[in-house]
């Protein structure tokens, strides 16, 4: 990840539960904030819930490879936790991207968007 390192304190993840915008999808939610650094910071969170590890572990490396291949769309100086629902263990690769790409259009995080998430 060009423009991006990994969020890995639990205390990283809460605060962007609490104070950061989210938009959900059937199967993700991504939560964000802005900072005032020049790289994105990005978590990937898997439950328990969507299977044993190597279903878990398979999802986390699709959406990792989702972020990474979209990481120039992205605006700089981002917090982004996405978070896989259950949904998500059931669908194709190209069915994941198209969710987690209409999620960050709804936040307004991708490049081009106006900054409030007004159409233009």
């Amino acid at each position: 990840m060009e423009f991006s390192v990994s969020l890995k304190k639990n205390h990283e993840f809460r605060r962007l539960y609490e104070k950061g915008r989210s938009a959900t999808t059937p199967l993700l939610v991504v939560y964000f904030r802005r900072t005032n650094r020049e790289y994105n910071q990005v978590g990937i969170t898997v439950g328990t819930k969507i299977g044993n590890a190597v279903c878990r572990n398979r999802i986390r490396r699709q959406i990792r490879e989702i972020y990474r291949l979209n990481e120039s769309k992205l605006q700089k100086g981002l917090d982004i936790v996405i978070v896989a629902r259950m949904r998500s263990r059931y669908v194709s690769y190209a069915e994941l991207e198209k969710a987690y790409l209409f999620a960050c259009s709804r936040l307004g995080i991708l490049s081009g968007m106006p900054e409030n998430g007004e159409k233009q």
